[in-house]
């Protein structure tokens, strides 16, 4: 079968600046930042006690009382953001899309929540664990729901890849619908890990700041965690164009890489070797690129190693395309990380104007490049590049194109 073009024609985004993809963009442009102190049920015991949460989200508004049993956090954000996606992408809750819609949701672990739930009833407690611990728990419950919610037949699965598992989603989906295995996918990424025992797991990582994420600035000194879900719906164009639906871009470009080197150290190779492969992939050069949404997460290795993988694609362009992170917006998703951040790719490319990098002080000597400091900037954007880089050596980087 001819290589087919893939086209995005439905978004919906869950995160710690609201509900609703225009909420998120509306905080990227901006810059107004979701980070706060953690609402929780039982007490944090670290030190860190920030992340940008979902707050205000009520479940029970979205998921029928039958269903809400089965379902983790990580799950009901999903199913909220495919809602979205679908209604924007011309569907409703009768609709049954079959065998050639597939369903492919990233997530790093998958039900934090209910796993933490699990761990504290059973040795804290001593009671009676929750009789749906199991399918709540499963990476694959975002997945298998929005299955089900929309009666789509044809492949479903999860994907696991630490904060690549977003990206990796929604280029595996594009690859099927390429290559003629299926015509529409919904896919994107949801993480729910704000728990007690994964923030004292992650600050004992040292990885976290104490107070402000401040990604490429000299100041840097650390990430901070936030939780949430984008989902997309994807659509071969001729599919999309038949329904007279008006695509929102275009996903051109999907490459991947393992460094197969270090469980956490981020390497240079192998952040290159993605966004080459990306760029092969949607047959356009370093220099068409108007934009990148950087991995950018605010810790003093990562964002080097990534400095120097984007001058080794880029060159002596690097010092002036825009290249910012909105993990300070919306903190570090994990698993949502790279479908949050390519909704906010999408919008930047659809309106002009490319997210600042907030919470920056001074440029450091090692990341020489422009990171739309603090404030928004107006520019032309045609094509955009979205990076995701992983724990575990997993790299992935989406391009996408504009569609007029």
């Amino acid at each position: 079968m001819p290589h087919r073009r893939v086209v995005v024609t439905g978004m919906g985004a869950v995160s710690g600046t609201g509900i609703g993809v225009a909420s998120l963009w509306s905080a990227a442009r901006s810059g107004q930042s979701a980070v706060g102190e953690i609402i929780s049920e039982r007490a944090l015991q670290g030190h860190i006690k920030i992340a940008a949460q979902v707050k205000n989200f009520k479940p029970e508004q979205y998921i029928e009382p039958l269903v809400m049993p089965f379902c983790d956090r990580f799950t009901q954000i999903a199913i909220a953001a495919a809602d979205e996606a679908l209604a924007q992408a011309q569907f409703s809750r009768k609709d049954r899309l079959g065998d050639r819609t597939g369903v492919i949701v990233g997530t790093g672990v998958g039900g934090y929540t209910s796993i933490d739930d699990l761990n504290f009833t059973f040795y804290v407690l001593k009671s009676r664990t929750h009789p749906m611990t199991i399918p709540r728990g499963m990476s694959n419950g975002a997945a298998s729901h929005i299955c089900t919610r929309y009666g789509c037949t044809g492949p479903s699965f999860a994907v696991s890849s630490a904060c690549s598992s977003a990206n990796q989603a929604i280029g595996i989906g594009a690859f099927f619908i390429r290559t003629g295995l299926i015509d529409r996918a919904i896919v994107g990424g949801s993480e729910a890990g704000l728990t007690p025992t994964a923030m004292r797991a992650w600050e004992n990582l040292r990885v976290l700041t104490p107070d402000f994420c401040r990604p490429f600035s000299k100041e840097r000194n650390g990430m901070v965690l936030g939780e949430g879900a984008g989902i997309f719906v994807l659509e071969a164009e001729e599919i999309a164009r038949a329904r007279k639906t008006e695509p929102l871009a275009e996903i051109a470009g999907y490459g991947t890489t393992s460094d197969a080197k270090d469980m956490v150290r981020p390497d240079i190779d192998g952040a290159e070797k993605a966004m080459r492969l990306a760029l092969v992939d949607a047959g356009l050069s370093p220099d068409a690129i108007d934009y990148v949404n950087a991995h950018g997460t605010g810790t003093i290795l990562n964002d080097v190693v990534e400095t120097e993988a984007l001058r080794r694609v880029f060159g002596s362009r690097l010092p002036n395309l825009p290249v910012s992170s909105t993990k300070p917006v919306h903190g570090h998703g994990l698993g949502a990380a790279g479908a949050l951040e390519l909704a906010i790719t999408i919008m930047a490319m659809r309106e002009n104007v490319a997210p600042p990098t907030i919470n920056f002080l001074h440029p450091d000597p090692n990341c020489d490049l422009d990171p739309v400091p603090n404030h928004a900037r107006e520019l032309p954007i045609r094509a955009a590049m979205s990076n995701s880089f992983a724990f575990g050596g997993i790299n992935a980087c989406l391009i996408v194109t504009r569609t007029d």
